[in-house]
């Protein structure tokens, strides 16, 4: 894990994160107002983004990195090397970076492993005064996925 500035950033990633700020006013979050957006970087440096979406049934609801892999996954693409994510409290900004959840660190593991890549996480506040570079095995260590399984990795289900 390391700490940053934002110029730190290369332009793909400043990208991904101003991305992930503006959909992040998406979110819908009527419950606790703690919205979240997310941005992947493609292999080919396709940006895809996500926020979160509460829910009242709260099992129903969904992170916005899962949703930004959702998102991705619908438009055929699997392979990313990349994921930025930031985050405001209601109309406060966050003094320390959100990191993912555990289901999300589960599926990102999965999206880094179909990618083949230890996935990169930039995590930032809300004013980008603080950001966290990372990755998934980091945030994930001893991470069980499809390598765990006898899968021939040519049979995967990949998009056309």
């Amino acid at each position: 894990m390391e700490s940053i500035k934002y110029s730190d950033l290369n332009e793909i990633e400043q990208k991904a994160l101003a991305e992930a700020e503006k959909v992040m006013e998406n979110a819908y979050e009527p419950i606790y107002g703690f919205r979240v957006g997310a941005c992947l970087i493609s292999v080919a440096d396709e940006l895809v983004s996500g926020t979160n979406y509460a829910n009242t049934a709260y099992g129903s609801s969904l992170c916005a990195e899962r949703a930004a892999i959702l998102r991705a996954n619908s438009m055929g693409i699997r392979k990313f090397k990349s994921i930025a994510t930031i985050a405001r409290n209601g109309s406060d900004p966050t003094s320390e970076v959100t990191a993912p959840c555990g289901d999300c660190r589960q599926v990102m593991n999965e999206m880094a492993d179909l990618s083949d890549t230890d996935l990169k996480v930039i995590l930032s506040t809300t004013n980008k005064d603080k950001i966290i570079v990372t990755s998934i095995k980091e945030l994930l260590p001893l991470a069980y996925g499809p390598r765990n399984l006898v899968i021939d990795r040519q049979k995967r289900n990949e998009p056309s």
